[in-house]
């Protein structure tokens, strides 16, 4: 190519060049004017950003189901907020996103601190990695039970629209639609799906189903009293709506229970940290005791310590399970779970498994089986008897090798502290000389390699060993005596750190209080319900109030309304609903003798006067007449329950904490120190 055809090419680019940077400004200009700049204004306006949280949660939430640990979590938070965000996909995946998100966030960098903290302690190290994994799943579902106490304070302003609504359009179903229109909220969209159920073919089955599927107990109250008065139609009682009054009451109820939760949090909110904090401060007081005391190195370095430290992990995992347990504020649970399709019941189903679990279940009609039966209704755990019974087995077996795994960790530890740690009197009179204490280690350990595995060896034996090694043979008589007593002694110990026949006892021992652990923990369930019972008999109260001035209700009604808001005494109820037919008088009797709740008694005396004798509202117009006195009672009632639940939270919250500055610290100091002062003084006055 010659050179005057390279010029034409240079000078041809450029030209265009510039043409094309001349149209570009031309056209940048006319697009700032007038019709074309709002034009684009408007497009701008109705464009998609490019990236925002929304889309970056979404996407996380697709990474999130790729990982297997965090899918587990990310599938069991996905079922709750599914309640919640009812038939909304998109807000479900990026409320569990942000769940997930968060949690990690917070998790990320209590793991870093664990590992900083322990990382010189592999045993405790392992033991406190493991309990991140509760700890993730008590972070999760205290995100998730706000997200429930948020839809629960935004119904409350829900119903209040409501009211304005009804005196509006004096029509339930329009009332509902038209408040219901705000898509943001969560409640908007439960509004929208009770408004669905009363304007469909068949809302008494719809509302059945939405019954199983509502977030809390207040919506399905309003659900239902919402149907009861588009059927039965609005009655006006002393100038008011009965309708709105109910509306009302729930309102009051709601209030009652969003207080109670707002007092549990703050009452609990530092509780599980600080059972937590007590088994991380392990690793420092241990630091710190060694540093300061020397002759403590002996015990925290040796078996006493590390067994003391497993106890310790022990206490925190439980009192930090029972605070759980005690906090319980009734907040949103997997209560829709499929119990047939637990993983239990899976491993139940292969042949094998069902052969070892049948061995243990006691036999149907059986009165171990009854025994069991009513203890998990009692509970009212939703397991079924074939997988309570799957997990006392699992956690026994789990808890037999685990002992087994501690008891062979606890000789080689002790074996390992004998090796490694340096010699010395670790007496308060004397400064251990750390060189000097692992010079003479490592020459002792010449000499076990040499003896050990023989339970019957001697000091002369020893003696001689010593009289043939060239650093011994270098020493006094007196100091060959002392090394000979000294080996003898770690000979001793290191012969014996085998695994015993009673250590296996021990571990049947563990694996049978293992086997009972569901059990207990069923036990412990009764005793936090019944805590609960007046809260729960008061609620029945709220609901009867209600009913007793609906047209058409009946006792049976009642009944089955209490049934479903029943929870403590749900299994007497449902037994009366299904005797109910046969004889209503005799099945009330017979519900009235199987509780012995004298709240609840009363009401049960109540409705047998409506069966035959009396209208509802007269059976129950005090009900009526001390409405004030009811509520007043109630929140009463609330604040001994939150009482009680704070004194039994604080006295398991500080136990952990209790354990490590008593157990850990200040009882090893002075038995170990009083140790060391006895043996100074016995050593100078001979």
């Amino acid at each position: 190519m010659s050179n005057q055809i390279l010029y034409y090419i240079i000078g041809v680019t450029a030209v265009l060049f510039i043409v094309i940077l001349i149209g570009y400004f031309l056209l940048k200009k006319q697009l700032n004017k007038g019709e074309m700049k709002r034009i684009r204004e408007l497009r701008e306006g109705t464009k998609e950003k490019t990236f925002t949280s929304e889309i970056l949660y979404q996407k996380l939430y697709m990474y999130y189901k790729k990982i297997p640990l965090i899918k587990g979590y990310l599938l069991r938070i996905r079922r709750k907020l599914e309640i919640i965000n009812i038939e909304d996909e998109y807000k479900t995946r990026l409320q569990a996103s942000k769940v997930i998100t968060r949690a990690l966030l917070i998790i990320i960098p209590t793991t870093l601190v664990v590992i900083l903290i322990t990382r010189n302690n592999a045993i405790l190290l392992s033991f406190l990695l493991l309990f991140e994994f509760f700890l993730a799943d008590t972070i999760m579902n205290g995100m998730v039970d706000k997200l429930d106490t948020k839809l629960l304070k935004q119904q409350v302003e829900f119903f209040a629209q409501i009211r304005h609504a009804y005196h509006e359009y004096n029509m339930v179903e329009e009332a509902i639609y038209e408040v219901s229109q705000n898509d943001e909220l969560e409640v908007a969209r439960q509004g929208a799906k009770i408004h669905e159920i009363l304007i469909s073919d068949d809302p008494e089955t719809e509302l059945e189903k939405y019954y199983d599927i509502a977030p809390n107990s207040y919506l399905k109250e309003f659900a239902g009293i919402s149907y009861l008065t588009k059927e039965f139609g609005d009655r006006t009682i002393d100038g008011a709506s009965l309708y709105l009054r109910n509306l009302n009451n729930i309102t009051e109820e709601m209030q009652l229970e969003i207080l109670k939760r707002d007092k549990l949090e703050y009452v609990f909110q530092s509780l599980p940290i600080i059972s937590i904090i007590a088994v991380l401060l392990i690793e420092p007081l241990k630091n710190w005791a060694v540093e300061n005391f020397s002759f403590t190195s002996q015990f925290y370095n040796g078996k006493g310590g590390l067994i003391v430290e497993i106890l310790l992990v022990f206490l925190t995992f439980i009192s930090y399970l029972l605070i759980r347990k005690v906090k319980d504020s009734g907040s949103i649970k997997d209560e829709y779970k499929d119990p047939n399709k637990t993983w239990q019941m899976k491993l139940y189903k292969n042949p094998i498994i069902n052969k070892i679990v049948n061995l243990f279940m006691p036999k149907k009609n059986t009165k171990e089986y009854r025994k069991n039966v009513k203890l998990l209704k009692e509970a009212a755990a939703k397991q079924k008897m074939e997988a309570m019974y799957v997990n006392k087995i699992a956690i026994c077996i789990a808890t037999f090798i685990f002992s087994i795994v501690m008891f062979i960790l606890i000789h080689t530890y002790t074996i390992k502290y004998i090796y490694e740690e340096p010699t010395s009197d670790y007496n308060l009179m004397s400064d251990t000389n750390y060189e000097k204490g692992m010079e003479i280690t490592e020459h002792d350990n010449e000499i076990l390699d040499k003896l050990k595995g023989n339970p019957k060896i001697t000091k002369e034996k020893i003696k001689e060993q010593l009289l043939k090694t060239k650093y011994y043979m270098e020493l006094s008589d007196k100091e060959i005596n002392l090394a000979t007593d000294r080996i003898y002694e770690k000979l001793q110990i290191v012969n014996k750190e085998t695994f015993k026949w009673f250590e296996l006892l021990l571990a049947f021992i563990f694996g049978w209080i293992g086997y009972m652990v569901p059990h207990i923990m069923l036990k412990i369930q009764i005793i936090l319900r019944k805590l609960e019972m007046e809260n729960e008999v008061m609620q029945f109260q709220t609901i009867i109030l209600m009913l007793m001035k609906i047209e058409r209700v009946n006792v049976e009604m009642i009944l089955e309304w209490l049934e479903r808001y029943s929870n403590i005494f749900k299994e007497p109820i449902s037994k009366c609903v299904n005797n109910y037919e046969s004889g209503a008088w005799e099945a009330l009797e017979e519900l009235k003798n199987e509780i012995a709740f004298p709240q609840l008694i009363q009401i049960v005396e109540s409705l047998q006067a409506a069966v035959e004798q009396i209208p509802i509202s007269e059976a129950f117009d005090e009900l009526d007449n001390e409405r004030e006195y009811y509520k007043a009672k109630r929140a009463e009632a609330n604040e001994r329950l939150i009482s009680k639940k704070a004194l039994i939270g604080k006295i398991i919250g500080f136990a952990p904490m209790i354990g490590v500055f008593v157990g850990y610290l200040i009882l090893p100091l002075l038995v170990i120190g009083l140790s060391s002062i006895q043996d100074t003084f016995a050593t100078m006055s001979v």
